[in-house]
């Protein structure tokens, strides 16, 4: 590989995913769709801020799905607590509320997904967090 091309990040096979969402709902919906692709695996689902915070430091996910509007997310210092717990981690944003996409990649994040795109959008930023080179990534 020539030194000027930067090392893309080399995902385990398959990519580990956590899912935190509040929303029973949403989280089933997301598990069923992620069971289904042969190169992911869902290793843990959280609904607060204290489960996630635990699975992220003994999951190792590559991948978090994150509800942006998990309760307690935006507390003093949560998701820089977030990034230490799993700093090899790829966050994805999700929300119902489109206009939370800028703060979310300001914040970081790798991609946002809206609540209501289509599933196909959930899997097209799985693909974009695996080249994701930004903060915290």
């Amino acid at each position: 590989m020539p030194p000027q091309r930067q090392r893309q990040r080399q995902w385990r096979t398959p990519r580990r995913v956590l899912i935190a969402d509040d929303e029973p709902n949403v989280s089933a919906a997301l598990h069923l769709l992620l069971a289904r692709q042969p190169d992911v695996r869902v290793v843990g689902w959280s609904a607060d801020l204290a489960a996630l915070l635990h699975a992220a430091a003994t999951r190792r996910p590559d991948v978090i799905l994150l509800d942006w509007e998990l309760p307690d997310l935006h507390a003093d210092g949560a998701l820089g607590h977030l990034r230490q717990s799993c700093p090899q981690a790829r966050l994805i944003a999700l929300s119902t509320h489109d206009e939370q996409r800028q703060p979310a990649l300001l914040a970081g994040a790798a991609a946002f997904v809206c609540k209501t795109d289509p599933p196909a959008q959930v899997l097209a930023a799985l693909e974009l967090a695996a080249s994701y080179t930004g903060v915290g990534g």
